[in-house]
């Protein structure tokens, strides 16, 4: 996404870089490097919608940014209790960053339960803004307060930011004819513009959204600006806010180009269209919904203009059902799901390994075992995704590290199905696909020319001259079968899951067969091209920290703080996790110490010992939550001094 230029403000919480004083008596305006902002309410407070404009805003402004949105699985968990918290954290700079940041700046607490569940992640000197009006004697009592904190001096060490929201925001919304429940709905947008009005974000955007949103319902939407507007007029009027702040545009974090912000799963949904026309074929999604790859199938479902066709299935293997069979009738065939689907979907999976069909298997992780946590990350279905079928049935895995990235890691995974035919893992998770970051949009001539011939005719002469179609004889450079689509004459052949004679694909019992097909697979999946990983060590170190996935950004963020420091380190992040990059185990080796660090308990470390002989140490954690570049940093010096 960004330049990987080492930044020394990447460890600093938010360092002061100029300040204006205004004449007349105005407000004080400060210059930051960096904030890191966490909105934190109720399920129903509307802190995901009101993190989200921010951010968009944010990101129009030109800053770098990253966000961690985290919230309950329950749909509506009670209110004012612990497990109904909502947040979203946004860290935006000017200049490249790569996380949300480990320690939030600023913390708006909507009640209570929001400032109990969140002051522990809070440096002391942070600002906290309050919604009093939630901070009752039953609400207080419900999360265990037994007293009030804005009373009692527990939070002397914070700059305490007392604000009546919802009073304020029902005395804004007066003139409209609304009740009060109805007005203090509008409480998270005051907080948007008080939040705006303090870091200088542009407010245009927030209003024509609003417009559009509430389009069918014209006073909801003016209700809601009126709020918006209130909170940024309260800022500006107040004597609590005596300074404002401003963080410049990360004018030399970006190459030249268009840039948006998107979140991991809008970044794949369009890397998968951009596939299917790379490819020349139409796109089929077969899916069911699940926490958190819905977002996927909901915004595929808006682009039949592209040739895009979802199909909502009743279950999890009637979805990749569905795209097996659209795989063998030619077209690119996706299914979405999360860890629990892929258990669901295994048997199909391997049935593609037998037909040796183009699909890809979109696993966007969330905390497991079985339901587990539906709306945490985790990186635990490597081994899922590895070995989950019964048999030797080998699937080509690739990750994506960044939520820009998984438009790239579509392509790449498009690219092996479609090349070597055969079914492709894409694991993704939930802090990739609900957080978000600026993504360059690519130029045409950047894509890659993803087309396929089709099979059209004979492809083997039998030895009394008559020409044939053979549905297994291979490509000798990928082993790749022929792809016939149904109904092409002459290319008549059987599909199932019984194994195949090598060549003619009728049904064989042989066990010498059976051990040459078995072993072609798995030298597909071997010889599938991949490129080198590389490695970042300026200065010659002894120790390398290996990562996969969503860990690049923390691990990064670690390696930076480390050199800053004077420490010698070297890092190198794998995309493709089967095959491995042919040079993998020649880096490994030149290297006295490797620590991988990774969101289970030691998956990919386990296969690195177990295929290259290598004493990787694990580093892990399995929270439900990505790892803060201060944790990492702290357990890397560790292993160098070890």
């Amino acid at each position: 996404m960004t330049s990987q230029v080492s930044s020394p403000a990447e460890q600093t919480d938010g360092t002061v870089v100029g300040e204006q004083r205004k004449p007349g008596g105005a407000k004080d305006v400060r210059r930051l490097d960096r904030v890191i902002i966490r909105f934190a309410g109720d399920s129903g407070d509307g802190m995901q919608l009101t993190g989200d404009r921010f951010t968009s805003e944010t990101a129009s402004f030109g800053n770098d940014l990253s966000t961690l949105p985290n919230f309950p699985a329950e749909i509506r968990a009670p209110a004012g209790t612990l497990p109904g918290v909502s947040s979203f954290q946004l860290h935006f700079a000017d200049h490249d960053i790569l996380t949300p940041g480990d320690a939030p700046n600023v913390l708006v607490a909507m009640n209570p339960a929001a400032l109990k569940a969140n002051i522990g992640d809070l440096p002391r000197g942070a600002e906290i803004i309050v919604n009093t009006d939630e901070f009752t004697k039953r609400a207080l009592q419900k999360v265990g307060y037994a007293s009030d904190p804005l009373q009692d001096g527990s939070l002397d060490g914070y700059s305490l930011h007392p604000v009546p929201l919802t009073t304020l925001t029902v005395e804004a919304l007066k003139e409209f004819d609304l009740s009060r429940k109805e007005a203090e709905r509008s409480k998270n947008m005051f907080a948007l513009g008080l939040l705006s009005w303090m870091y200088h974000r542009p407010t245009e955007g927030t209003e024509k959204f609003l417009k559009s949103k509430f389009a069918k319902k014209p006073d909801i939407a003016e209700a809601n600006i009126a709020a918006f507007r209130a909170g940024w007029n309260f800022g500006e009027t107040t004597e609590d806010f005596a300074v404002s702040y401003e963080v410049a545009p990360a004018t030399k974090a970006f190459p030249v180009g268009t840039y948006r912000n998107i979140s991991g799963n809008l970044a794949l949904a369009y890397g998968l269209i951009t596939a299917s026309r790379q490819a020349d074929l139409p796109l089929f999604l077969g899916s069911y919904p699940i926490t958190p790859a819905s977002d996927i199938l909901h915004e595929l479902s808006k682009h039949k203009n592209f040739g895009v066709r979802t199909f909502q299935a009743e279950d999890e293997i009637a979805g990749i059902g569905a795209a097996l069979g659209a795989a063998f009738g030619g077209s690119l065939a996706v299914t979405t799901t999360s860890g629990p689907g892929v258990a669901l979907k295994s048997e199909t999976i391997g049935l593609a390994v037998s037909l040796e069909l183009p699909l890809l298997v979109v696993d966007i992780q969330r905390g497991g075992p079985s339901t587990g946590l539906p709306t945490k990350t985790e990186q635990a279905d490597l081994l899922q995704a590895m070995y989950g079928r019964n048999g030797e049935a080998p699937v080509p895995v690739v990750a994506p590290r960044t939520p820009a990235d998984c438009f790239d890691a579509a392509l790449e995974a498009a690219r092996i199905a479609l090349t070597y035919r055969t079914p492709v893992m894409l694991l993704s998770d939930g802090y990739l696909a609900n957080g978000s970051e600026p993504w360059r949009i690519p130029d045409l001539d950047e894509l890659p020319d993803l087309r396929v011939r089709f099979a059209s005719g004979p492809n083997h002469t039998l030895e009394d001259g008559t020409e044939v179609f053979w549905p297994y004889k291979r490509d000798p450079q990928t082993l790749a079968r022929p792809w016939a689509i149904p109904g092409t004459p002459g290319l008549e052949h059987r599909i199932g899951g019984i194994e195949k004679q090598d060549g003619t694909g009728n049904i064989s019992y042989d066990p010498a067969n059976h051990d040459f097909m078995v072993r072609t697979r798995q030298a597909k999946v071997d010889g599938i091209d991949v490129p080198d990983v590389e490695v970042d060590d300026p200065h010659g170190a002894k120790t390398l920290v290996l990562g996969w996935g969503s860990t690049y950004g923390p691990i990064t963020a670690a390696v930076r703080r480390l050199r800053t420091a004077g420490e010698s380190i070297a890092q190198a992040h794998l995309r493709h996790l089967n095959p491995f990059p042919r040079n993998l185990g020649t880096v490994l080796k030149g290297y006295d110490k490797v620590v991988v660090p990774e969101m289970n308990l030691g998956q990919l470390a386990t296969l690195i010992r177990a295929k290259y002989l290598v004493d990787a140490h694990s580093y892990n954690q399995v929270n439900g939550m990505p790892f803060k570049a201060e944790q990492l940093a702290t357990a890397l010096k560790e292993a160098i001094d070890d």
